[in-house]
Protein backbone atom coordinates (compact mmCIF):
# COMPACT_ATOMS: atom_id res chain seq x y z
CA UNK A 1 0.00 0.00 0.00
CA UNK A 2 2.90 2.31 0.57
CA UNK A 3 4.08 1.89 -3.11
CA UNK A 4 0.49 3.27 -4.58
CA UNK A 5 0.53 6.28 -1.81
CA UNK A 6 3.86 7.35 -2.79
CA UNK A 7 2.05 6.83 -6.94
CA UNK A 8 -0.76 8.77 -5.73
CA UNK A 9 1.41 11.21 -4.56
CA UNK A 10 3.44 11.89 -7.44
CA UNK A 11 0.48 12.03 -9.57
CA UNK A 12 -1.06 14.34 -7.56
CA UNK A 13 1.95 16.65 -7.57
CA UNK A 14 2.37 16.52 -11.26
CA UNK A 15 -1.27 17.26 -11.73
CA UNK A 16 -0.43 20.38 -9.51
CA UNK A 17 2.65 21.30 -11.58
CA UNK A 18 0.39 21.36 -14.83
CA UNK A 19 -2.33 23.26 -13.55
CA UNK A 20 -0.01 25.90 -12.07
CA UNK A 21 1.60 25.78 -15.29
CA UNK A 22 -1.86 26.34 -17.18
CA UNK A 23 -2.46 29.04 -14.90
CA UNK A 24 0.27 30.69 -15.45
CA UNK A 25 0.05 30.54 -19.21
CA UNK A 26 -3.69 31.91 -18.99
CA UNK A 27 -2.64 35.32 -16.75
CA UNK A 28 0.20 35.91 -19.32
CA UNK A 29 -2.32 35.46 -22.33
CA UNK A 30 -4.73 37.82 -20.57
CA UNK A 31 -2.55 40.16 -19.50
CA UNK A 32 -0.93 40.51 -23.27
CA UNK A 33 -4.36 40.82 -24.78
CA UNK A 34 -5.40 43.46 -21.77
CA UNK A 35 -2.53 45.09 -22.86
CA UNK A 36 -3.75 44.66 -26.82
CA UNK A 37 -6.80 46.01 -25.93
CA UNK A 38 -6.33 48.97 -23.93
CA UNK A 39 -3.69 50.12 -26.86
CA UNK A 40 -6.51 49.40 -29.31
CA UNK A 41 -8.67 52.04 -27.39
CA UNK A 42 -5.98 54.23 -27.20
CA UNK A 43 -5.58 54.05 -31.42
CA UNK A 44 -9.33 54.59 -31.91
CA UNK A 45 -9.55 57.76 -29.34
CA UNK A 46 -6.05 59.53 -31.10
CA UNK A 47 -7.95 58.61 -34.61
CA UNK A 48 -11.37 59.85 -33.17
CA UNK A 49 -9.51 63.29 -32.52
CA UNK A 50 -7.68 63.87 -35.72
CA UNK A 51 -9.88 66.18 -37.84
CA UNK A 52 -10.57 65.93 -41.39
CA UNK A 53 -9.56 63.44 -43.92
CA UNK A 54 -6.01 62.30 -44.58
CA UNK A 55 -5.43 63.34 -48.04
CA UNK A 56 -1.03 63.19 -47.71
CA UNK A 57 1.53 61.46 -45.43
CA UNK A 58 1.79 62.44 -41.91
CA UNK A 59 4.27 61.63 -39.96
CA UNK A 60 3.26 61.98 -36.80
CA UNK A 61 0.06 59.66 -37.27
CA UNK A 62 2.50 56.87 -38.45
CA UNK A 63 4.65 57.21 -35.71
CA UNK A 64 2.02 56.76 -33.51
CA UNK A 65 -0.03 54.21 -35.02
CA UNK A 66 2.60 51.98 -36.55
CA UNK A 67 5.13 50.00 -34.77
CA UNK A 68 7.34 48.46 -38.31
CA UNK A 69 6.24 47.64 -41.97
CA UNK A 70 8.67 44.59 -43.65
CA UNK A 71 9.22 44.45 -46.74
CA UNK A 72 8.33 41.35 -48.98
CA UNK A 73 8.47 40.66 -53.01
CA UNK A 74 5.32 41.98 -53.85
CA UNK A 75 3.99 42.60 -50.82
CA UNK A 76 4.49 44.56 -47.17
CA UNK A 77 3.32 43.83 -43.90
CA UNK A 78 2.24 46.70 -41.32
CA UNK A 79 2.82 45.70 -37.59
CA UNK A 80 0.52 48.27 -35.89
CA UNK A 81 1.16 49.42 -31.80
CA UNK A 82 -2.12 47.73 -30.94
CA UNK A 83 -0.59 44.48 -32.13
CA UNK A 84 -2.60 44.36 -35.42
CA UNK A 85 -0.78 43.15 -38.39
CA UNK A 86 -1.96 43.54 -41.87
CA UNK A 87 -0.63 43.14 -45.24
CA UNK A 88 -0.74 45.08 -48.66
CA UNK A 89 -0.07 44.08 -52.09
CA UNK A 90 1.97 46.24 -54.13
Amino acid sequence: MLASSKSDYDNLAAEIHRLRSIKQETQEYNAQRQTKCQRISEMTEFLAMQSGIITEYDDKLTRQLVEKITVFEGKLQVDFKSGVDIEVEI
